[in-house]
């Protein structure tokens, strides 16, 4: 881009760029110049020539240019000196006290409970790192953006304002000194310069016109170059976007994501450039597609190049300014000073309240710029945050609206900085008091919902705008801030203005007081379930609310009173309104109400009443500070009117009532879920807790007969009281006896719910203890159970942590679960089993719980009432409700339908609460009679209980009424209480009848009850003796029983291990045989020793068909379910690329690093293989014919889910029978004089030379040189190989061979990833490979678990293991022999150098025990005959074993000293043993034939100890190998655990000399040769010169990454990371890998990558590299695990983390503290060593079938 000349000194002197611009800063300088002018003619020539190329920005060229030509000038004016020198003093000199970082989305932030002064001041994640609070009970969340941190804020904390890092004094924080001001000729330049640019700034951020610019701003004449640009919403889904612009410009895919991703995150992006007509063109165009794909077209504009530019560099400066204003308090001061400048005599508003009302106008990107600003200034300092704060309140209204009818997010709203301002405790007191903001607020949030009332000014919320209901909540939210803090000093201001805004708050209370009214429907159904979620979610947001205006209220004795008497008059407002009826007389017991006739079941009602429910709330708090003597100066007794108060909340709890009976199913889910929600902890204490409050304020005002009576009438219960014969519909019968349970449970919270503080003289900490303890009667609970259970305060707290260990203790968690607390036993006697929160569900499963508990402790099973703390003096008249004639009337009536055995008109549930009733009354009167003189006490309960009723109906007493129910069968289980309550009876009695003795009587008479009862005491002391002999009795012989049991598990534990019914047999047999001595070599398996193989007849049953068959060669395969996988678990170098495909790959030799391989695993389960082919077709079948559902498998490569464990399988392996196979001793002792390691090679050359000549038609074949010697004829050495013994091969049926070649077809495809093809030449290679990889695994992961190496396997790893190597051997005769043959040459050319194969690897090249199961199962191949199919006899193959695995183990041994044993020692040791002579004696070799490369003074115990250690996993694996290829029973001490005794069993096992050299020794002239070869091996040598490195030995076992104890220490280490592939600072997703700790990008398109043409996440693609294709991450942010496997497959997991309860976090949602739980890290680890990742994910996705919709491609 040519520049016009003007740029180009700027671009040439990036070195040196401040003689350039001199002459630009003399003409800025100078006085008589306007500085406006001058600056605005410099923009209006450079911005639009920076700015020209807005479709393709060169961002770096751009920024280069606009440092050159206008920042660099403007900054050497401003500042009179270099910039950077001057700024680089600037930062010398000290920062702000004040943090102030700004929060991205998705950055941790953290909040301390015992400091902060309410949950919105949090800290950034280095303040916390460095701060006191570290230590304290922090929380941890993720920023959704837009907050600050409030570091340094002294407001906000009530300890630690500060970090180590802002602490005065500390180095970087600021000091308060003359170095930190500016001079004053910078604050002259500052106070020229800033109006100059603000003012251009907002006039460019404001500008509408899309053609024209400022005149001061226009230059050149104009040209036709328009952009045509496209802004963001929320309304368009990403999709509808990238589709819209295809269509319309005609652009590729690509390019329309791009294009969607900048407006994403810029807010707006030119889409294309031209002339005016051609983006006008395009503008209709984008909008015609987008409104097609949905209901709104996209905002386009079509804006004219220069305005582009010069809007873009306006942005540009706000960038500039922010930077600036963080280097000093002087800027930030003259900066907000002149944005809060307004013109003299002019009405506009000032610079930044223009911005602000502008807000929701501008596109994302310039709202960041303005918010980052507003930040980095305003709110850095206190006074102007003040004045900020004025200016925002000042336009608030506007501000809301304008933000209620925008369509983005709050995050990216000015309105979102109200939390900034209204939680600063002196700043929102300031607004109350001198802005009145609550009734500013107050005053929005009406205006904003007219459209919500309903004729009657009530809101009624049907058919409402989800959305916008979510923004009007903002406005709620800001209420809750503005009152988070009480004000401890009020004065008269402050209350007249707190007063205004609450009785602003009521209006809208009012209308809501009885909105969405509902009316029962009857005979037919409702045809649309009304809209009730909005109405109820106003409530929640309220709640908090209603109990801070309370509680503020509460704070100061005249502002209670005023503001109950304003509450009081708005009740009575609502409550006149239906007083149109005459009111009707209801007689009862001689008692009389008049009262206005309403019924709940046909006349309309409605569950909100908020200012019924403040009302109760004002007069509890009344009642609680003794204020309410004062009440009737405000209120006066008449106007009272409790009746009224009273009614609309009782007809909220009949509602409720007739719900549960079930008398409006037909009003629909709508009224069910407004029930639930009306009881539930989220609304219950500002809906039904005050309700129950409303009654008890009534019932201590009211006549208790009246009240009763006024119940009776509302619950419409009259005549079921009355006498009047009832109907004989039982559904109406039915819902009577409903109601008057319902009624029942009322009237016992009325009187025992006393737990309120006001209501009795109860603390808040007794209230929330007793809530845990009901809670913890139903069972014990995770922490985050109870939690949810206990409403929140307004801080977002329950207050549980305080009192929980009274009550409770803890109780940790095992390996999965989470930690529960359980309840101490001296808090049972607290229970009440009719405690008003729960639910009818907890309730009977709490008294389940409990009267189970005293049963099993023997004591009788009655549960009566705890004693209620007394009323307080307010409510102190509710009692006398209980010794009412009505309330007598009530029991009377009830027992007495019990007793004439009426059934359908009383239940049990009835007759429990009556009794709960006459408990409550009876514990009233004893305690007024322990408390004062009998004449004293009015309560007369007892009286008025064993009096006779005046009727003739009545003509017993409920004392005899309950002798009388005692005897009703139905009533068995409440005995005990009836027992319970005639004692009660009793004492109230005694205390009647002595309380006019002396007190010495009184104890006596109390002592002679004790005697009454003693005889009970004994009868029961009795049966508690007998309960607790029998127990202790029942505990003996039960430990007895274990003791023997573990007996008979130590003796026969491989029994125990191996359920397999053959398995069973077969190791039964082996303990025999080894208990013998005359079976000692029998524990051999390899050589002439070996032992017999132990082949037990095996009969399996197939999981299918459940039928039993006995494997056999030729009968029908059984094949076991089984799953091939590729695994990285083993390697030892994860930097190693590997191949995805393997087409071109050759398997046979495996690296030692072990960098993949093929794992093969089983569930265990056998199947006929024909079985299992039905199976699979009909899966096949069922999900063709099921297109649309997700499949959890791959059915097109062979996936299902194993018919019984539901395990992930991909194919079967054939159970191929073991070969029963025995030595005759005298024949091997024979061959043995003859077939010396040297003979054998012989032999084998001479074989295999004879096979390459007649298979190579005359190709020359090196022949080893010491094989010429005395060759005699050839022909008959060729046939040699035969002489020491052949047999004809093993014949299998047709299935078997079927399923072996559809097994190895498997491996092949699933292990080189590629399309099966079963004549490959490498199937037999991936054969081996599965085989001996697996074993490795096992033996690796029976190591890590510190577990024997026989008999402690899981009975499905035993069964997978010998099916596999059983196969392994068996599959070569499926393949030609000719191509087994190749295969044993090349590898026997590593351990034979004179076979130089051509790519032969070196010995250091490849991993050892993979050659010897190759050597092992390719070389019967050597036996194959044209003519006939032979296969060594027992005898040959046991020589064949030996000495393969002898030269094995020899190179193995050399590839060990060669690469681990090259270290000096560290220790000083004089070990002179035997094994350390050998040592030496075979470096001097080494040392020889590596022409001194190998050093010989390393010490011989060092070696030694070098080669035991390092090959000790190899004879591990062989000695498993061997085992299940052969059948011969291990040593009894690799059944154990032991170090020593394991390294010599396994030599004895594996027929080697415990002195490894002297395998050396005892071969010396054959392997002399041999190890020549292999030391001189190039490869060897620049080993030992140490110019590449080799595996050392042992190989080091892998686990996953060790992860901090601190999950902070993790959130800190995603908080430094940077995505590096993107320049922008958006938060990002990271994501940890377990397996190698790298730090990844998680689901964002920037770290996306090409795979064979597929887009794949940062996850996928790694999986792929790290865990070939499995792998397990960890998600900082969310704190989860993801599982993931292949492309299409993952899970979540729960992470290792748990927190001090025991639970985990998953989404961080509680925010607790979370350490690290090595059990469950453990656990994680096995998952991946035992190759259950796959198997994981396929049940989790099995169970959660949610997943539907996640691309775990992309993740």
């Amino acid at each position: 881009m040519a520049d016009g000349g003007d740029g180009g000194p700027g671009a040439g002197a990036a070195g040196g760029r401040v003689p350039v611009q001199l002459q630009d800063r003399a003409v800025w300088c100078d006085e008589r110049f306007n500085f406006q002018a001058t600056f605005l003619q410099c923009l209006a020539k450079h911005v639009p020539n920076i700015y020209s190329a807005e479709m393709d920005p060169l961002l770096e060229k751009q920024e280069e240019m606009v440092q050159a030509a206008i920042l660099y000038p403007l900054e050497c004016y401003l500042f009179g000196e270099d910039p950077d020198v001057f700024l680089e003093k600037l930062q010398q000199s000290g920062t702000s006290q004040l943090c102030g970082k700004v929060f991205k989305g998705g950055e941790t932030t953290y909040s301390c409970r015992d400091c902060a002064v309410d949950p919105t001041c949090v800290l950034c994640m280095d303040c916390f790192q460095n701060s006191i609070h570290k230590n304290h009970r922090y929380k941890m969340h993720s920023s959704t953006g837009g907050g600050f941190c409030d570091c340094g804020d002294t407001e906000a904390w009530k300890a630690g304002p500060l970090c180590t890092k802002h602490e005065p004094g500390a180095s970087g924080s600021a000091k308060e000194n003359s170095e930190c001001q500016l001079n004053e000729e910078i604050m002259e330049h500052s106070r020229r310069v800033f109006p100059s640019v603000i003012k251009y700034m907002v006039d460019m951020l404001i500008w509408e016109e899309e053609k024209e610019l400022p005149p001061e701003l226009t230059v050149r004449e104009k040209v036709d170059s328009y952009y045509c640009v496209l802004f963001n919403d929320e309304h368009h889904s990403y999709d509808h976007v990238i589709y819209s612009l295809q269509r319309a410009l005609g652009c590729e895919l690509g390019e329309a994501q791009l294009h969607t991703t900048a407006i994403d995150k810029e807010g707006r992006r030119a889409v294309k450039a031209g002339h005016y007509a051609s983006c006008q063109e395009a503008k209709e165009e984008i909008k015609r597609h987008s409104e097609n794909v949905s209901q709104r077209p996209l905002h386009v504009e079509v804006l004219h190049a220069d305005v582009m530019a010069h809007q873009k560099f306006a942005l540009r400066l706000g960038s500039w300014l922010n930077k600036l204003m963080s280097y000093s308090s002087d800027f930030r001061q003259i900066f907000c000073q002149i944005c809060l400048k307004e013109e003299a005599g002019s009405e506009k508003p000032c610079f930044i309240s223009k911005l602000m009302l502008w807000d929701a106008k501008l596109h994302k990107g310039a709202r960041k710029v303005l918010h980052e600003l507003i930040f980095s200034s305003f709110f850095m300092e206190m006074e102007y945050k003040k004045l900020f704060a004025v200016e925002f309140v000042k336009y608030y209204k506007a501000l809301q609206k304008e933000y209620i009818s925008d369509d983005h997010d709050r995050v990216l709203s000015v309105t979102a900085l109200s939390v900034q301002m209204f939680t600063v405790p002196t700043l929102a007191r300031h607004l109350i008091e001198e802005q009145n903001v609550i009734t500013t607020i107050t005053e929005t949030l009406l205006e904003v919902l007219p459209e919500y009332l309903d004729k009657n000014d009530k809101f009624n919320f049907q058919g409402y705008s989800q959305d916008k209901l979510n923004r009007v909540y903002a406005v709620i939210y800001d209420l809750r801030y503005v009152l988070v803090s009480k004000p401890t000093l009020w004065t008269d201001h402050l209350r007249e203005r707190f007063l205004e805004g609450f009785v602003s708050f009521l209006r809208i209370l009012t209308c809501m007081q009885g909105m969405e009214e509902i009316k029962r429907q009857i005979g037919q159904h409702i045809e649309v379930d009304p809209d009730w979620e909005a109405a109820i979610a106003i409530q929640m947001q309220l709640k908090n609310i209603l109990l801070m205006f309370q509680e503020w209220c509460a704070c100061d004795e005249e502002l209670l009173l005023k503001a109950y008497s304003e509450c009081h008059k708005a009740v009575m407002r609502c409550s006149t309104n239906g007083r149109s009826r005459e009111k009707t007389v209801f007689h009862l017991c001689g008692h009389t109400l008049e009262s206005r006739p309403y019924r709940v079941s046909a006349d309309p009602v409605s569950i909100h009443l908020p200012l019924s429910r403040t009302l109760a709330g004002l007069h509890v708090r009344l009642s609680k500070t003794g204020t309410i003597s004062r009440l009737h100066e405000f209120v006066s007794p008449e106007e009272f009117q409790v009746e009224l108060l009273v009614e609309y909340p009782l007809r909220c709890l009949v509602l409720v009532a007739q719900v549960a009976a079930e008398m409006w199913r037909r009003n629909g889910l709508s009224l069910i879920s407004q029930v639930f929600y009306y009881q539930d902890v989220k609304c219950r204490e500002e809906m039904y807790d005050k309700d129950i409050i409303m009654l008890q304020i009534g019932a201590s005002l009211m006549d208790p007969n009246q009240f009763l009576l006024l119940i009776l009438q509302r619950y419409e219960l009259a005549d079921a009281f009355k006498k009047i014969k009832p109907t004989k519909d039982q559904d109406l019968i039915k819902q009577c006896n409903v109601l008057i349970e319902e009624m029942l449970q009322i009237l016992i919270y009325v009187v025992g719910e006393r737990y309120v503080p006001g209501v009795s003289n109860v603390t808040k900490e007794d209230v929330i203890m007793r809530e845990i303890i009901h809670l913890l009667c139903i069972e014990p609970m995770a922490h985050s159970a109870i939690t949810k259970s206990l409403p929140e305060n307004e801080n977002n707290e329950t207050g549980l942590e305080n009192v929980i260990d009274k009550v409770a203790t803890f109780k940790k968690p095992g390996v999965s679960g989470h930690g529960v607390y359980e309840l101490k036993d001296e808090c049972l006697k607290e229970f009440n089993m009719f405690f008003y929160h729960y639910t009818k569900t907890q309730h009977s499963k709490a008294e389940h719980t409990q009267k189970k508990r005293r049963k099993q402790e023997n004591r009788d099973e009655a549960l009566p009432p705890p004693l209620p703390p007394d009323f307080s003096p307010a409510f102190s008249n509710v009692v006398r409700i209980l010794n009412c004639d009505v309330m007598m009337h009530i029991l009377r009536t009830i027992l007495q339908r019990a007793v004439e055995l009426e059934t359908h008109l009383w239940t049990e549930a009835m007759i429990q609460m009556v009794l709960h009733l006459l408990s409550l009354g009876l514990l009233e009167e004893k305690q007024q009679l322990q408390r004062s003189p009998e004449e004293e006490v009015t309560f007369d309960f007892y009286h008025k209980a064993t009096r006779m009723g005046s009727s003739a109906l009545n003509a017993v007493n409920v004392l005899m009424l309950l002798e009388k129910i005692k005897r009703v069968p139905q009533l068995e289980a409440q005995k005990d209480t009836i027992n319970w309550i005639l004692q009660m009876f009793d004492t109230v009695k005694r205390l009647r009848e002595k309380s006019s003795l002396t007190t010495v009587t009184a104890t006596s008479g109390s002592e002679a009850t004790k005697g009454d009862e003693s005889t009970q005491d004994k009868e029961k002391a009795e049966r508690k003796r007998k309960a607790e002999a029998a127990r202790l009795h029942r505990q003996k012989i039960m430990a007895q029983m274990s003791a023997l049991q573990r007996n008979f598990i130590e003796t026969h534990k491989l029994l125990y291990e191996n359920t397999l019914e053959a398995q069973g047999k077969e190791d039964a047999i082996m303990e025999e045989e080894s208990m013998s001595s005359a079976f000692d070599y029998s524990k051999i398996a390899l050589g002439p020793k070996r032992g017999p193989s132990v082949a037990e007849k095996e009969v399996l049953t197939c999981i299918l068909c459940q039928e039993e068959q006995e494997v056999k060669l030729e009968s029908a395969a059984m094949v076991l379910s089984a799953c091939v996988q590729k695994s990285t678990a083993l390697t030892q170098n994860r930097s190693r690329i590997l191949e995805l495909s393997g087409d071109t790959l050759d398997p046979l030799f495996m690296h030692p690093d072990l960098p993949c391989g093929t794992h093969t695993g089983s569930c265990g389960h056998v199947m006929h293989a024909a079985c299992w082919q039905k199976y699979f077709e009909a899966m096949q079948l069922n999900f063709r014919q099921r297109l649309h559902v997700e499949q959890i498998f791959d059915l097109e490569n062979g996936e299902y889910l194993c018919p019984l464990c539901k395990s992930l399988c991909n194919t079967v392996i054939p159970i191929v029978p073991l070969q029963a196979q025995k030595i005759n001793s005298e024949d091997a002792e024979a061959v043995a004089q003859i077939l010396s390691l040297a003979r054998w090679l012989e032999i084998i050359i001479v074989r295999i030379s004879g096979y390459s000549v007649t298979n190579a038609k005359g190709e020359k074949q090196n022949l080893p040189a010491f094989a010429n010697k005395g060759m005699g004829n050839s022909a008959l050495e060729f046939h040699s190989i035969l002489s020491f013994g052949v047999q004809s091969s093993a014949k299998y049926s047709s299935s078997i061979k079927e399923m072996l070649i559809l097994f190895a077809t498997t491996i092949y495809r699933v292990g080189l990833k590629v399309a099966p093809n079963e004549a490959d030449y490498r199937i037999p290679m991936m054969t081996w490979s599965t085989c001996a990889f697996t074993i490795q695994c096992i033996e690796n992961l029976l190591e890590t678990e510190g577990k024997p190496l026989f008999g402690s396997l899981q009975n499905r790893q035993h069964s997978g293991l010998k099916a596999l190597v059983q196969f392994a051997a068996a599959q070569r005769t499926t393949s030609p022999q000719v191509l087994i043959q190749k295969h044993l040459i090349r590898l026997l050319g590593v351990l034979l150098p004179n076979f130089k194969v051509e790519d032969t690897p070196s010995l250091l090249e490849v991993d050892m025990f993979h050659i010897l199961v190759g050597v092992v199962l390719s070389f019967p191949s050597l036996y194959w005959e044209d003519a006939v199919d032979l296969q060594p006899s027992s005898i040959s193959s046991a020589y064949n074993h030996l000495y393969l695995f002898h030269l094995t183990t020899l190179a193995h041994i050399t590839q060990i000293v060669v690469s681990s044993a090259t270290e000096s020692p560290t220790a000083q040791s004089s070990d002179n043993s035997e094994e350390a002579r050998s040592a030496q004696s075979f470096c001097r070799e080494v040392c020889q034939y590596t022409s001194g490369c190998f050093s010989q003074d390393i010490p011989g115990w060092l070696v030694w100890d070098c080669v035991r250690k390092g090959i000790m996993p190899y004879l591990r694996c062989a000695a498993i190998f061997f085992h299940y290829l052969l059948g011969v029973s291990p040593p009894e001490e690799l059944l154990q655990v032991s170090e020593e005794g394991q390294f010599k069993a396994l030599c004895s096992y594996l027929s080697l000399p415990t002195n490894l050299f002297l395998l050396f020794q005892e071969y010396w002239d054959t392997v002399n040769p041999l190890l020549q070869r292999w030391c001189a091996d190039p490869v060897v040598l620049s080993c030992l010169k140490g110019k590449s490195i080799a595996i050392r030995y042992p190989r080091k076992r892998n686990s996953l990454i060790e992860l901090p104890e601190d999950y902070s220490c993790l959130l800190n280490q995603a908080s430094q990371f940077r995505c590096p592939r993107s320049s922008d600072d958006e938060q990002k997703h990271p994501v940890l890998c377990l397996f190698c700790g790298a730090m990844l990008c998680s689901q964002n398109t920037c770290c996306q990558e090409l795979v064979n043409g597929e887009e794949l996440g940062a996850c996928t693609s790694h999986a792929l590299q790290c865990g070939a294709g499995v792998c397990m991450f960890l998600k900082i942010r969310e704190c989860r695990v993801v599982l993931i496997e292949g492309k299409t497959r993952g899970c979540l997991y729960p992470a290792p983390y748990l927190d001090e309860y025991g639970e985990t976090d998953p989404g961080l949602k509680r925010g607790n503290p979370l350490h690290l739980c090595r059990e469950r890290y453990r656990k994680l680890h096995l998952l991946w060593q035992q190759h259950c990742i796959i198997e994981e994910i396929a049940r989790s996705q099995e169970t959660n079938q949610i997943f539907f919709g996640f691309n775990w491609q992309l993740l």
